[in-house]
């Protein structure tokens, strides 16, 4: 009898060294190791999905009769046991949402900003670079860089009088 509970103690199955994932857009399962950051699995399957299909917003865990354990992007994945899953949550699960009304933030993205379907690119209009302080900033350089050179030049053309003026003294 003591046997039989050293054998199962033994031989008993250790937690698998990774996470599945069931990504609905993919059609598969995906697998994950244990303690990866849930923003790098969702930036790996978005990258893995093709260019028209709507992107994946974030990871949950589901079960019947629970509510969805819905993972941060900074979040750890985990595996909560028995009866749980880890599946993808898209833009077109949110359900009523119309597209237009739905946003889609990239990490250090500002609020306010709207993006567009994909989450690699912010649908904002970069301002002209070119205004009168980057003029300002850029002759102030070169000002000083001559200014710094011709420094240079009287010191190194002065360097032997300055090195037979201390030698006198010695």
């Amino acid at each position: 009898m003591a046997e039989a509970e050293e054998d199962s103690q033994v031989n008993s199955p250790l937690p698998p060294p990774f996470l599945e994932v069931s990504c609905k857009s993919l059609g598969k399962t995906c697998r994950f190791a244990s303690g990866t950051k849930a923003g790098f699995a969702v930036s790996l399957l978005n990258r893995k999905l093709e260019i028209g299909s709507s992107g994946i917003s974030y990871i949950e865990a589901i079960k019947e009769g629970e509510e969805p354990i819905s993972f941060g992007p900074d979040a750890l994945l985990l595996d909560y046991g028995d009866g749980w899953k880890l599946q993808t949550v898209t833009d077109l699960d949110f359900g009523g949402a119309r597209k237009a009304d739905r946003i889609r933030l990239i990490p250090g993205q500002d609020p306010n900003v709207r993006s567009t379907g994909s989450s690699r690119h912010a649908n904002t209009v970069p301002e002209s670079g070119i205004n009168f302080l980057y003029v300002t900033k850029i002759l102030f350089a070169l000002i000083s860089l001559f200014v710094l050179g011709a420094v240079f030049t009287l010191a190194l053309e002065n360097l032997p009088r300055v090195i037979l003026f201390i030698n006198s003294f010695v």
